[in-house]
């Protein structure tokens, strides 16, 4: 009976935790209800007996909303379910990675693969962004500790991308916009 009432308590505790973000995210008109909060916290409870992971405290959800509230890609519309595959995604790749990254870095790679290359789609920053991101990092790639998990996939992306400035330069010739 004690143990059940420590974990509703730290349940309770959680919820305060995700639904305190409500303050940041408003501004980007992002609001989460008690149930949507109490989601997304079921949601990672099975993502972390999925991925065999135990966290302590108020675990990783508060700071990946935190991270990705700003985010061109997410609206009212798919923020829970956004919210709810990003916690999956992390503790995928927090395995992945053998732990070697630090929450910060690893949130800090996803937020800016999510917005500068993968154009929000969480498909190809699970399976190709972070693939080859964590399959560096088994190698023993460990430059991202000096940038914190900034600007590190342009080490990797095998992929060409457009310069965006000279398509902008290309429009204004062609259209003058």
């Amino acid at each position: 009976m004690n143990q059940d009432w420590m974990v509703l308590l730290q349940r309770e505790n959680q919820l305060v935790k995700v639904i305190e973000t409500n303050q940041a995210a408003e501004k980007y008109g992002l609001v989460l209800s008690e149930e949507e909060a109490g989601l997304i916290l079921e949601e990672r409870c099975s993502a972390l007996k999925e991925q065999r992971r135990v966290e302590f405290g108020e675990g990783i959800t508060p700071q990946i909303i935190y991270e990705f509230c700003d985010s061109s890609f997410i609206d009212q519309n798919n923020y829970v379910s956004t919210i709810i595959r990003l916690q999956e995604i992390f503790y995928l790749y927090k395995n992945e990675m053998q732990d070697e990254i630090t929450d910060a870095e690893l949130l800090h790679f996803m937020k800016e693969q999510f917005e500068d290359i993968c154009f929000g789609d969480l498909d190809y920053l699970e399976g190709t962004c972070l693939n080859i991101f964590s399959q560096a990092i088994r190698a023993g790639y460990r430059k991202y500790k000096t940038s914190q998990g900034y600007g590190e996939y342009a080490e990797f992306d095998e992929v060409k991308r457009w310069d965006y400035e000279l398509y902008l330069e290309a429009l204004d010739n062609l259209w003058g916009r």
